[in-house]
């Protein structure tokens, strides 16, 4: 594959788990992303689900910590995890904030200075990324999933309903749900796109489904135990957009689960069998 360096590769799951780099055109910087692919015994060309992680995160965590790989193998569906946001583009002031900058990229295209030029997460996962899925690896480009958590779950909302012709099926554990409202969403508008409002709403799940209704089921895990609920994500504003909609939500709620990655564990099966299901029928 020209271009993209293997940083590493490992059996698992009757598959294999490999690490790659590259550069990247959209956001300049060197790009790390992951994926886990069933044996080719299995399809040879597989379906391909797209999991955006939170704040702080990186391609790696969700494939060693979700849980997600024996599923996946079992469904013959490839698991592919980018990073959340350009790393090193020396940028001043990226590396201040945990929840600003680097590992937060909130997945939009930056229109505001200094951050328009590296960061570009939105057309790098809906471009570069779905580019590099289609022409380096077997995977069928019309069977496309997409989820994420907390702050990839945003993305994972926001990407779908804005490119329904390239993502088939969307789900999301914790999600961001309304951006333009909370604290995170707030701080990422105003630094990335600046303070016109109608910029926020192409990124703002509650604004969207409205705009862009699906008739595709969207499931929604949220832990009642969240210590981000009720600040952070707002969960019962896009469940009151999605029945403005005439959109199919599948919103659970479960007491005692909170914000991290044993919550995310203990659901992960849920979330790979409906995308299975959605992406089978194609």
């Amino acid at each position: 594959m020209a271009g993209i360096k293997v940083r590493s590769t490992h059996a698992c799951f009757d598959g294999t788990v490999s690490f790659y780099s590259h550069v990247s055109s959209q956001t300049k910087t060197k790009m790390n992303f992951s994926i886990f692919f069933p044996d080719e015994k299995i399809n040879s060309n597989v379906p391909g689900l797209i999991y955006l992680a939170g704040l702080t995160c990186t391609d790696e965590t969700f494939i060693t910590k979700a849980g997600a790989l024996k599923y996946a193998s079992e469904q013959g569906m490839a698991l592919i995890c980018p990073d959340t946001s350009p790393r090193d583009a020396g940028v001043d002031g990226e590396d201040k904030d945990w929840d600003f900058g680097t590992g937060a990229g909130f997945y939009l295209d930056a229109e505001k200075e200094p951050w328009a030029q590296n960061y570009r997460m939105y057309s790098y996962i809906t471009k570069e990324l779905i580019c590099i899925m289609d022409n380096e690896f077997d995977i069928d480009i019309k069977k496309i999933g997409i989820f994420g958590h907390s702050m990839g779950g945003h993305g994972a909302l926001t990407i779908f309903l804005k490119n329904q012709d390239i993502f088939k099926s969307v789900s999301a554990f914790a999600p961001i749900c309304n951006p333009m409202k909370c604290p995170w969403g707030k701080k990422a508008f105003t630094n990335y796109l600046g303070t016109e409002i109608e910029k926020w709403k192409s990124y703002d799940a509650c604004h969207l489904v409205t705009q862009n209704p699906t008739s595709v089921e969207i499931l929604v895990d949220q832990g009642l135990s969240d210590a981000f609920l009720t600040e952070q994500l707002y969960p019962h504003k896009f469940l009151e957009a999605c029945k403005s909609a005439n959109v199919n939500l599948k919103f659970r709620q479960h007491e005692g689960y909170d914000h991290g990655y044993y919550f995310i564990s203990t659901f992960m099966a849920d979330h790979v069998e409906h995308h299975a299901k959605i992406l089978n029928t194609f």
